[in-house]
């Protein structure tokens, strides 16, 4: 079991700093103190377990939960709806102060209930190592919990192993190693004991070293453990998140911002108001109660839960679009986005290697079809017509050690890509296997660098004869080869000219990013063909038959999301551990812009020329975790809203640096999926673009919420002041019920369900908006200040007519009260989609607003003819002449937005005319 430890040792950190790769074995078992052939004893394992510590990765302690509960009252609307429920008691609102007390709990529970695990990742990390471990101690093999394990073990290990700790490779025996979840790369690494002489090397260099989490897939194996825990890459990963600060949303910046905003204007009416009614004689109780209701009704108090419900709403609807969101304001931010860096392996490709051609000595032939599946075809696109491709089809069955089930593969992913070559060529791999077993072979060495096979196989006449299958490196099989080939079973002499041509073709395969394998074959005759002797002596005169090209393909719906995305003004980027050169070819085939270099590259240029760069910048590749957070932390500076995926250990850090972090759901690490704030159930990158139309869809719905909201604070705070300063009916404008009136039950629920209404027209055409953009525009707010101040208006005459036409302010404030019900309406009807009519199809798409609206009108009617209402508000019946008077203003403040929205329609349209034809200016 995985043991928790706080912190790494002095002696993880000093093991960490020698770059063991590049030392000899000797060397290395020498500075370890350790006899490779005995291993440790049990009394200096159990010495050096009480120095270095447990092979644990750290894990903080979780902070208590009422803390976190509590800080969610760190909010400023929180703290002004604390402070309002106060007040509220210190004048006897007893039912508004509960009401607010209630909202603040609701508040703080939901965002506590959706808040993820904190340590989710360290966590994570420390259950990898939950695990046993095959070690040679006083000479004996013996299984230990890999927690035991301690610096200068030696861990045995063989295919279907996972490497316990981070060791040097002393015993390779064909051992190949898949440190995709470390190191991003796609293909398994042959691991060899030859030191590399150099310290400057990149993880997924380092063929001396094996590294802790990640999986044998070939051969067997020795290493001696050289760091443990948290001095191992893994540990170094799990430095990388610990040491990341939790920063704010920006959708969270935004509307922090936009509420001290708020609670200024609100402050300053009820200063103002104060100061006015008391120059002008009232009572100072009065006007306290008068203003405390005004700031109060002019504070959206529901902001923190209708943000909440808004962006819940929306990570529902992403769930159905297969994107979890961990994180609600994660919603908003994914909507934001400009920037999506993205792990290639698994999330732009499909983390299965593929023959997408192979090339004869006279054909060329491409193949159909992706990944582990057995559909698709084989087509010749040179050379003559060709019956018999068995001579290309039998190796890929026979000299080839892995194998496919359920769509997966078990053993090498190269090999699984000739497996499937084999089915598409009309061979059943398996029943063949069993008919032509293999009587001998040449395991693969990276020294030598190919494999051979000897099966039983019918000669050209018919006659039995052994024949040897040949698979590796084509200049290696080149080298060895002295015959070609040819159509028809023709073997021919193998002549300089062929040969140029082969290692032509290898090269333009090799160009498109492809991993090319070559075949050859030898016949030997049956009864002088020994099994025991040297075979090495017999891989000469081979007789050259094909060269393969393998990719791992990319996603085809991820193509279509990477046009989405930049029509929709997204950058994409493609971060690998593969090769440049392959890593280019596929973000060619993806449509993804700018050029290919490697994280050396990049962690070679000093902050002022990565960001000058950074945009012609498309792919980096051979990267480490700290170049993946560093080009995170670079892009933020440029003033990006960077996004992040991938599935690996080594994406995590990266993960966790992005504004919003995303991981595989499938393919992903419990670490990837513990740093990240949305995980995608079905690793489809094109995902990603229909969640960030929903982000964007929930962020342009929060402004309309807000729109109507503070058109309102304006009117509010306006209408009174007037009040006060025209002198037509003081602070006593509004009674603080009345106030409340229009702030609970008008202006909140039509706010509440223009926050759940539908995306406004074209808005995956429209850019990114800038990260430091505020949710309400200067020019919108300019907007609202007209309409609050024509509302103000409104209500000031419709008092007015009220005391002077019909001798009562009762009847002016049922009057203002019933116009400000009804200009909501139409300005709701305004406010919904800034720049398109309202007398379009649309509004009728959202029968929830209809029924606001409709409860708008029909409250409107219920305050001024039941008694109950009447008694409560201060109002009064009104006949039909009032009726028609309060209407006025609605319909008008309908008709000045119409009329504003076709001039901002026709200036839109010039610009855009005079930017695509200078000359029409």
């Amino acid at each position: 079991m995985s043991q928790k430890v706080t912190a790494p040792t002095e002696t993880a950190r000093r093991e960490h700093a020698v770059a063991w790769w590049a030392l000899p074995v000797d060397e290395v078992t020498t500075r370890l103190a350790v006899d490779p052939v005995r291993g440790l004893t049990e009394l200096e394992a159990e010495r050096r377990l009480g120095a270095s510590g447990p092979n644990a990765i750290a894990e903080e302690a979780p902070e208590p939960v009422w803390k976190q509960f509590l800080k969610h009252y760190r909010d400023y609307m929180q703290i002004v709806l604390v402070v309002a429920a106060i007040v509220s008691l210190l004048i006897g609102e007893w039912g508004t102060a509960v009401g607010l007390a209630l909202l603040t709990l609701f508040n703080a529970w939901l965002g506590y209930h959706q808040e993820g695990k904190a340590h989710a990742a360290a966590a994570a990390l420390g259950a990898m190592l939950e695990a046993v471990a095959k070690v040679r101690r006083d000479g004996s093999i013996l299984e230990i919990p890999a927690t035991e394990i301690v610096p200068g073990d030696i861990v045995l290990v063989d295919a279907g192993d996972r490497v316990p700790a981070d060791g040097r490779v002393i015993v390779a025996a064909t051992l190949q190693v898949e440190e995709g979840a470390l190191t991003g790369e796609s293909v398994a690494v042959e691991k060899t004991t030859e030191p590399l002489g150099t310290t400057d090397v990149a993880i997924g260099d380092r063929t001396c070293m094996a590294f802790m989490n990640t999986n044998v897939t070939r051969g067997h194996g020795e290493i001696l453990v050289t760091t443990t825990g948290m001095g191992s890459e893994v540990g170094h990963i799990a430095h990388l998140l610990a040491g990341q600060k939790v920063e704010k949303t920006p959708l969270t910046k935004q509307v922090d911002r936009l509420t001290v905003f708020i609670i200024g204007a609100a402050l300053f009416a009820f200063i103002a108001i104060l100061i006015m009614g008391l120059a002008q004689g009232e009572s100072f109780t009065v006007l306290f109660g008068i203003g405390v209701a005004l700031a109060v009704g002019s504070i959206p108090d529901a902001l923190p839960a209708v943000v909440t419900t808004i962006l819940s709403v929306g990570s529902v609807n992403m769930a159905k679009k297969n994107a979890i969101m961990k994180v609600l304001p994660a919603v908003e931010t994914l909507g934001s986005t400009s920037a999506i860096n993205s792990d290639k392996t698994g999330t732009l490709t499909l983390n299965q290697m593929t023959v997408r051609e192979f090339t004869t000595v006279a054909h060329h032939y491409t193949v159909s079809g992706e990944g582990y599946s057995f559909d698709g075809q084989v087509q010749r696109t040179t050379g003559e017509a060709e019956a018999d491709l068995d001579y290309v089809f039998f190796p890929c069955a026979l000299c080839d050690d892995a194998d496919i089930q359920d769509g997966a593969v078990v053993g090498d992913p190269t090999e699984g890509a000739l497996y499937v070559l084999a089915q598409k060529g009309g061979i059943d791999v398996r029943q063949f296997r069993l008919n032509h077993p293999r009587i001998a072979a040449v395991p693969f060495d990276s020294d030598y660098k190919f494999m051979a096979t000897f099966h039983t196989m019918p000669g050209a006449d018919g006659q039995p004869v052994v024949r040897a299958y040949v698979k590796g490196a084509p200049d290696v099989v080149l080298d060895r080869s002295s015959r070609a080939r040819m159509p028809g079973g023709v073997s021919v002499e193998l002549t300089a000219e062929m040969r140029e041509k082969v290692l032509a073709e290898n090269e333009r395969i090799a160009s498109q990013g492809r991993r090319v394998l070559a075949f050859a074959q030898r016949e030997f005759d049956p009864a002088t063909f020994d099994p025991s002797a040297d075979l090495m002596e017999l891989m000469q005169d081979l007789e050259m038959a094909a060269l393969v090209g393998e990719v791992d393909p990319p996603r085809a719906e991820a193509m279509r999301a990477i046009a989405e995305a930049r029509q929709a003004g997204i950058r994409v980027r493609m971060i690998t551990g593969d090769h440049a050169v392959t890593a280019a070819a596929i973000a060619g085939e993806l449509g993804i812009e700018g050029r290919a270099i490697t994280g050396a590259e990049f962690a070679a240029l000093d902050d002022e020329q990565a960001a000058k760069q950074v945009d012609e910048i498309g792919v980096i590749a051979r990267v480490a975790p700290e170049h993946k957070v560093r080009l995170v932390e670079v892009l933020k500076r440029n003033g990006h809203i960077v996004a992040m995926t991938g599935d690996g250990v080594n994406d995590a850090p990266a993960i966790g640096a992005a504004d919003i972090g995303i991981a595989m759901g499938i393919t992903g690490t419990d670490v990837a999926k513990g740093a990240a704030k949305m995980i995608l159930t079905d690793d489809n990158f094109a995902t990603i673009v229909a969640a960030v139309e929903e982000g964007r869809s929930v962020y342009d719905n929060l402004q309309k919420f807000l729109r109507i909201q503070i058109a309102n604070l304006f009117m509010f705070v306006l209408a009174f002041l007037g009040s006060s300063a025209f002198q037509i009916a003081g602070t006593a404008l509004l009674i603080p019920s009345q106030v409340l009136w229009i702030h609970m039950a008008v202006v909140a629920p039509l706010g509440a369900v223009m926050g759940l209404d539908i995306a406004s027209p074209g808005i995956m055409r429209r850019k990114p908006r800038p990260f430091n953009q505020a949710i309400i525009v200067r020019s919108m707010m300019v907007r609202l200040f007209v309409d609050g101040l024509f509302m103000a208006a409104a209500t000031l005459v419709l008092v007015q007519i009220g005391k002077t036409t019909y001798n009562s302010l009762e009847v002016g404030q049922t009057m203002a009260l019933v116009g400000l019900s009804l200009m909501n309406i139409f300005l709701a009807l305004n406010l919904r989609f800034p720049e398109d009519s309202a007398f379009g199809s649309a509004t009728l798409s959202n029968p929830k607003l209809l029924w606001a609206f409709a409860w708008a009108f029909v409250g409107a009617m219920l305050i001024t003819q039941m008694r109950v209402l009447q008694d409560l508000f201060h109002t009064t019946p009104l006949d039909g002449r009032q009726w028609a008077i309060v209407l006025v203003p609605g319909v008008v403040l309908l008709l000045l937005g119409e009329l504003y929205k076709v001039i901002l329609r026709l200036r839109r349209a010039h610009d855009r005319r005079t930017t695509s034809d200078p000359t029409a200016a």
